[in-house]
C-alpha cells in the first residue's frame, strides 16, 4: 500500500491512470488557490463573503497537509529513502518537498502563533509564492529551467559576483562625484546604490540623476556597462537551453534493438 501511494503521489508514470487523475486534481486545486489568493486581495470581492474564502483556505490546507504527510510516510518505499528516519529527513529536505511544506506552514503559524499585521502579510506572501512554485512540479518547462540553472550555476554565480562588484564601484564613484552637488540624493554610498541599481538594470526611473559633468560621464559609462553585463546571464541561460534540448533530441535514451538505456550502457562499458 505504501508503494502504491508513493507512486500515485509522485509525477504520473505512463499508464498510471490513478496518478494522472490525482495530478490533474492537484494542479487544479493549486491553480484555484493561486486565483483565490490573488482575488482575495481585492477588498470589494473579499467583503462579499469572507467566510467562503476562509472555508476554502481551511479545506485546501487540510488536503495539502494530508498529501504532504502521505508523501513523507510513503517515501521509504523508494530505496533511496528506505531509512525510516534519515530517509524521510532527506526526502523532506528536497527543494520540491520543502516547497510543499511552505505552502501549508504559514497557515499553521498564523493560527498557532497568533501572528498579526505585517507578520501575517509576510506569511501570506510566502504562502502565495510557495503555491505558485508547487506548479513547477508538474511543468516540464520549469523542470528544464531548473536543470539549466543547476548546470550553469558556476557561470551564473560568476556573473552575479561581477555585477555586485560593479554595483559597489558605480555607487562609490557616483557618491564622490555627486555628493557635494546633491547631498540629499547621494548622501552616502548605500543611498547611491539605488541609482546604481536602476541604471545598471536600464530601468532609469529618473527620480535620481547626476547633475555634474563628471557624474554624467560616469552615468553614461555605467549605463553602457549595465547593458553588457545584464546580457551575460541571458546568453548563459540561452546556451544552457540549447544544450539541454540538444541532449534530449540528438541522443536516443533507449536502444531500439535491445531496449537498454544507451547512456547507462555506454558508461558501464567504459567503466
Amino acid at each position: 500500500m505504501k508503494k502504491t501511494i508513493y507512486e500515485i503521489l509522485q509525477e504520473a508514470a505512463p499508464g498510471n491512470r490513478v496518478s494522472q487523475i490525482f495530478d490533474i486534481f492537484l494542479i487544479s486545486l493549486i491553480s484555484l488557490n493561486v486565483v483565490v489568493l490573488v482575488v482575495g486581495t481585492v477588498g470589494e470581492i473579499h467583503q462579499v463573503s469572507p467566510e467562503a474564502f476562509q472555508i476554502f483556505e481551511i479545506v485546501s490546507v487540510a488536503i495539502f497537509t494530508v498529501e504532504y504527510l502521505l508523501r513523507i510516510w510513503s517515501c521509504t518505499s523508494n530505496p533511496r529513502y528506505r531509512h525510516p528516519v534519515l530517509g524521510r529527513l532527506s526526502f523532506a529536505a528536497l527543494p520540491v518537498v520543502f516547497v510543499d511544506l511552505l505552502a501549508i506552514l504559514p497557515f499553521y503559524l498564523a493560527v498557532i502563533g497568533g501572528f498579526q499585521g505585517a507578520d501575517l502579510r509576510f506569511l501570506r506572501v510566502i504562502r502565495l509564492l510557495a503555491r505558485i512554485a508547487r506548479l513547477s512540479r508538474y511543468s516540464s518547462g520549469m523542470r528544464t529551467l531548473a536543470r539549466v540553472i543547476h548546470a550553469k550555476g558556476n557561470e551564473l554565480l560568476t556573473v552575479i559576483v561581477v555585477l555586485l562588484v560593479l554595483l559597489l564601484m558605480a555607487s562609490s564613484a557616483m557618491f564622490f562625484a555627486e555628493n557635494e552637488a546633491q547631498p540629499d540624493k547621494f548622501s552616502n554610498i548605500p543611498q547611491a546604490m539605488w541609482w546604481s541599481v536602476i541604471t545598471l538594470t536600464t530601468v532609469g526611473y529618473g527620480d535620481v540623476f547626476p547633475v555634474t559633468i563628471l557624474g554624467r560621464l560616469l552615468a553614461g559609462l555605467i549605463a553602457i556597462l549595465g547593458i553588457g553585463m545584464f546580457a551575460l546571464p541571458a546568453g548563459i541561460l540561452g546556451s544552457g537551453f540549447v544544450e539541454e534540448i540538444r541532449n534530449r533530441t540528438d541522443m536516443p535514451k533507449v536502444c531500439p534493438h535491445c531496449g537498454k538505456d544507451i547512456l547507462h550502457s555506454t558508461s558501464s562499458e567504459q567503466g
